[in-house]
């Protein structure tokens, strides 16, 4: 009687629980455990938001729901469309912070980039994301909801089209919010939620050593993505600050760990910085940081940010990193460009609209 009376004063976002989260709380509340699964495929697979509307559950437990879940989606703030068919969405959470999500379409599906917090802590130099520092952690629902509502967007497009992709490498650092995202992934990955195959999903971090060596443990083959960006110590420390906590040689024996504990590769993220980290001798040290490992480098066209004052390399100093690593054993692709036509970087649509409402 106590959790009931409890759940009667304060409803929580039906978005945030997994399925075995779910059965727990529904068990406790009197309910049979295949209800998780009836709410999993209502909600999930036929997209109803409705208790009402679900029609085999009986009246009695549809009150019980109802007291006790919301559906909390994020709001479209505002929209931007690229000529490639990607869509930005600036969407505004239940407290008015406000974050980003990207719709980029490929040929092999609908690949979404979604936020893990409300700014970002991590201080990247070269990074939008940062120029506003995090203000909380997104629930596991938030980061959901994310999803959710670029599924119904491209539901009106087309009755069939669906997410197939998810990347985690929007506002924030996964790792930070460690919890809420592994959530987050296992409920997009069940087979009566969204259904999105463990492969299909990309986790990104910076580098949080100890979370990197416990993801390696969590016995789900979800893809790892390292944020390099430089290829020694001493550049690192200059681009990115959390080298400081955590310096290369730490991250890469981190790396190496993953590897042996799951047998799966590690993808390194490289944006080519003009004069910074593009020349040759960038290359030949970031073959030598990754020689002995099943590494793939995925270099990373730089989207400018007018406050960091860093500029893109150029086509040939790219061609030539990438031709250099090529030639030396190191699988590499270039990443395909989206959205340069819009706010491209991540963040930089964010900040645009808080600098507009404080001044």
């Amino acid at each position: 009687m106590l959790y009931l009376e409890r759940t009667r004063l304060m409803k929580t976002n039906i978005f945030n629980y997994t399925h075995p989260q779910l059965v727990d709380l529904l068990t406790s509340m009197g309910e049979k455990k295949f209800r998780a699964t009836q709410l999993y495929s209502w909600i999930y697979e036929k997209g109803v938001l409705n208790f009402d509307d679900m029609t085999d559950i009986s009246k009695k437990s549809i009150d019980l729901l109802k007291e006790t879940f919301t559906f909390d989606l994020p709001k479209i703030h505002s929209r931007q469309n690229s000529d490639d068919g990607t869509i930005k969405l600036l969407l505004e959470l239940e407290d008015g912070a406000l974050i980003e999500t990207v719709l980029m379409r490929y040929s092999y599906g609908n690949s979404v980039c979604v936020t893990s917090q409300v700014g970002c802590n991590m201080g990247c130099k070269f990074c939008a994301s940062g120029l506003l520092k995090k203000k909380r952690d997104l629930t596991s629902g938030e980061i959901l909801g994310q999803v959710y509502l670029v599924n119904q967007l491209l539901q009106k497009e087309d009755k069939t089209s669906r997410v197939s992709h998810v990347v985690i490498m929007g506002i924030g650092e996964p790792f930070d919010n460690y919890d809420h995202v592994m959530n987050f992934i296992r409920i997009i990955n069940h087979p009566k939620a969204f259904a999105i195959g463990a492969r299909h999903i990309t986790v990104s971090t910076c580098g949080i050593v100890p979370r990197i060596k416990q993801f390696a443990h969590e016995g789900i083959q979800v893809k790892l993505a390292i944020s390099l960006h430089a290829p020694t110590e001493e550049k690192r420390k200059q681009l990115m600050p959390i080298t400081m906590a955590y310096p290369l040689a730490e991250l890469m024996d981190a790396c190496r760990y993953y590897e042996e504990v799951t047998n799966k590769r590690v993808t390194f993220e490289y944006i080519l910085l003009e004069g910074v980290n593009d020349s040759l001798d960038d290359a030949a040290a970031l073959v030598h940081l990754v020689k002995d490992m099943l590494a793939f480098v995925n270099l990373i066209p730089y989207n400018s940010v007018e406050e960091h004052g860093f500029k893109r390399s150029s086509n040939n100093r790219q061609r030539a990193f990438f031709d250099y690593l090529m030639q030396n054993g190191v699988n590499t692709t270039m990443r395909k460009e989206f959205g340069s036509d819009i706010d491209a970087a991540c963040g930089q649509l964010r900040a645009k609209k808080e600098y507009e409402k404080n001044h």
